[in-house]
């Protein structure tokens, strides 16, 4: 056995037991303690493909242990976040944020055997996505004051569910030598939308905002390629 191979994947695993204790703290309500086993398990995703790279330790069954732990980490986790965020309201309707979880799937297969995603992305990338559903239900529920604001996250989960398998390309911080410009220009909006986010945390004690700065940045993310997207497409 090459001991080296074991390392990579022993991060990997750690990855799906941070989202499968993210599943469970879910469903019982423990929100902010969920997203943080999600971040958790973004920390694992990491440096188990930086591991792998290091020790010169790739292996097809790393890859799809990879998208294993990854669809229970960034589609599993934040699915049942948001379904157990709108049954108070919904009841057994929220059971529609589940199809994130489906279709974080069918995105982590289709990059295994897309040969166009080596520094960039083809839909939104699955933790990118988590990240976006972590922040708002970290958030108090009395935020949503009116029944219709619940269905309008619903609606939110399917646009998720679209973009995660859209033929849209996504810049990746991996092709920062082709795309300056754009990884810069989302860095320096992340720190302006983070500093917000932590200041009203800050004078509100609500630690609630300064998780919510994950999903701010993602809506710049995701707005800044739309926008790059219809821009090369005339």
């Amino acid at each position: 056995m090459n001991c080296k191979r074991i390392i990579p994947d022993a991060i990997t695993s750690c990855n799906l037991l941070c989202g499968s204790i993210a599943v469970l703290l879910a469903v019982e309500g423990a929100f902010i303690w969920a997203f943080v086993f999600i971040l958790a398990g973004a920390f694992f995703d990491f440096f188990d493909g930086l591991s792998a790279r290091l020790l010169k330790a790739p292996s097809p069954i790393g890859i799809q242990l990879d998208s294993l732990a990854d669809d229970i980490t960034f589609g599993l986790a934040p699915s049942m976040m948001l379904f157990a965020f709108l049954r108070p309201i919904l009841g057994w309707w929220a059971l529609l944020a589940l199809l994130m979880a489906a279709f974080s799937a069918l995105r982590l297969a289709k990059f295994n055997v897309d040969e166009r995603q080596h520094d960039s992305f083809i839909g939104l990338a699955t933790p990118a996505n988590a990240l976006f559903w972590g922040g708002i239900c970290c958030l108090p529920i009395s935020v949503l004051a009116y029944d219709w604001m619940a269905w309008a996250l619903i609606g939110l989960s399917l646009v998720s569910c679209f973009l995660l398998n859209a033929e849209i390309p996504f810049f990746s911080f991996k092709g920062f030598k082709r795309q300056k410009l754009e990884v810069i220009s989302f860095l320096v909006g992340c720190v302006i939308l983070i500093g917000f986010c932590v200041a009203k945390a800050i004078t509100t004690k609500h630690i609630e905002f300064a998780l919510f700065s994950g999903t701010a940045c993602i809506l710049w993310y995701v707005a800044m390629n739309l926008l790059l997207a219809l821009t090369q497409k005339k």
